[in-house]
């Protein structure tokens, strides 16, 4: 099979039709290159070039040659160029898992991050919920999760990016919606909107710890995992709930948000998480843009 440097000794000398200017222009002496043509043809069985005292033809089968050779010669190029943007973490592929809640307000700016700073990247959304992040990380299947507490040491690094107050969701015609700021104790007298256990258990979780840590009993009417059903079944009337902050975002008609008068409040918190082995080298740029946005953006807890 031919190398790299033959074809780049032919395409100098089809391109100059002469052996000392190509000799010159690779910075190299004569007889070298023509031995490197002669091995060329030798290993294509075929005749490049017809020589003589004064002139240097390509042959039909040269002239066919030549188009693939730059061909090869660029592609080679290409296919270094990119493996030093790769090792660089200036392109390749990164896989990004997140919960759907994330995705109301810190998904969209991270990956506005992403294109903004790394263009030639292509990044790869997967939305699951946390314990699944966990298992895809564990099998390699995701680079990053954006993913809810608690998150295991072993093997893992993480830091926190957002950590959002929980506010009330009412109907806006209720009572409650002409208030600025909603007393829990006002709120959970009302049919209260409560989160699945299982498919929603962080929230499930946080509200529980709230209402025990507060002595309240709230009566719930629904237990709900997607915070857009939560809102959609406020908007009818069913109940009230309590949602992150990032609800804000979905602009949902019908329904008024209000902050919260709540004791020692545990914000709803996302965190940064990735595998200690894990040596894609877009990890740690992708990390400090993470790090950027969790410094940039306003949070509260």
């Amino acid at each position: 099979m031919f190398e790299l440097s033959q074809l780049r000794c032919f395409v100098a000398v089809a391109e100059e039709l002469h052996f000392g200017r190509a000799a010159v222009r690779l910075n190299m002496t004569q007889p070298p290159l023509s031995r490197q043509i002669q091995i060329l043809e030798r290993v294509l069985d075929v005749v490049l070039l017809e020589r003589s005292n004064r002139t240097v033809k390509l042959t039909p089968a040269g002239q066919s040659f030549l188009a693939e050779a730059r061909r090869l010669l660029k592609l080679a190029e290409s296919a270094a160029l990119l493996a030093k943007r790769v090792a660089n973490g200036k392109a390749g592929s990164i896989n990004i898992g997140f919960t759907a809640t994330s995705a109301y307000s810190y998904v969209p700016e991270l990956v506005a991050a992403c294109r903004r700073e790394l263009p030639d990247v292509e990044v790869s959304l997967k939305e699951m919920v946390s314990g699944d992040q966990l298992k895809r990380l564990d099998s390699g299947e995701i680079d990053i999760g954006l993913l809810r507490p608690p998150i295991p040491r072993n093997g893992l690094r993480a830091f926190r990016v957002t950590a959002e107050p929980l506010i009330a969701a009412v109907p806006s015609g209720h009572a409650l919606a002409r208030a600025e700021t909603v007393m829990l104790d006002d709120l959970v007298r009302e049919p209260f909107i409560m989160y699945a256990p299982y498919e929603a258990r962080y929230f499930h979780d946080l509200l529980v710890e709230l209402f025990s840590r507060t002595g309240l009993v709230p009566n719930y009417v629904q237990h709900l995992a997607q915070i857009h059903s939560i809102l959609a079944m406020v908007h009818s009337g069913v109940g009230v709930a309590l949602v992150p902050e990032t609800a804000m975002n979905l602009h949902f008609s019908g329904v008024a948000l209000r902050r919260i008068e709540l004791p020692r409040q545990r914000p709803a918190e996302l965190f940064f998480v990735s595998r200690d082995d894990n040596d894609n080298p877009l990890l740690p740029i992708i990390a400090a843009l993470a790090k950027g946005l969790a410094q940039d953006l306003p949070r509260t807890g």
